[in-house]
């Protein structure tokens, strides 16, 4: 793929990518029904050692970043600073916006309207993932991962690459359950991000501003 989209456009969409996914995960830790997978490892992280969930989620990012190194058996340096530019405001949008929805009357809402939200979060992440993956000037190293397991193992396919890239999350979750016996953030939200969470990107690639095609994937 080798679409020419607009510097103008890809910037917009990178900063309106940012948000939705920001706020997708935001929506999933306020409502405490299940995170898509790298964020409810990051926050098991932070409530096992009583870390910043933001520095957490920074830390969890610099992780999959050195995945994606040792899978393309190369570094591409311009790529991994970009990426980690790419947490900062992302970290700040989900701390920012988490803290925000936690002294709301949100989490005090009936059970079924708090599990439609954190759906709708999750649906949230996935339409980010396939926006900035379609940019593809910075992203977050996560869905970096996921984007070059995709296009290099998987030939293009989003379900496959997606439950590949959530398999170190799923191994931190079940480490951290067997010594503390307790577990935040993971329901049925994460079991819903678990199965669909690729499917969603794929939905997106195709619904979600569909002229705005994928930029020089190699």
């Amino acid at each position: 793929m080798n679409q020419k989209n607009s510097m103008t456009s890809r910037l917009f969409f990178l900063a309106f990518a940012i948000f939705i996914n920001g706020l997708g995960n935001a929506l999933t830790v306020s409502m405490n029904l299940g995170s898509a997978l790298w964020t409810a490892s990051a926050v098991n992280i932070s409530s096992f050692f009583s870390w910043n969930l933001g520095s957490t989620l920074f830390g969890t990012a610099l992780f999959a970043a050195l995945l994606t190194i040792v899978l393309l058996r190369q570094l591409k340096l311009k790529q991994v600073i970009g990426n980690i530019i790419f947490m900062v405001p992302f970290s700040l949008v989900v701390n920012y916006l988490t803290s925000l929805l936690m002294m709301t009357s949100l989490p005090e809402l009936p059970y079924f309207v708090k599990l439609i939200i954190d759906l709708i979060g999750i649906v949230f992440i996935g339409c980010g993932i396939s926006l900035y993956q379609r940019v593809n000037l910075i992203m977050h190293p996560v869905d970096d991962l996921m984007k070059v397991i995709r296009f290099k193992y998987t030939n293009g396919n989003p379900v496959s690459a997606q439950l590949l890239t959530f398999t170190p999350p799923i191994i931190i979750i079940i480490i951290i359950f067997a010594v503390s016996h307790q577990l935040s953030a993971v329901n049925i939200g994460t079991i819903f991000a678990l199965f669909f969470q690729g499917k969603i990107v794929d939905l997106a690639d195709k619904f979600l501003f569909p002229n705005f095609k994928y930029e020089n994937i190699k």
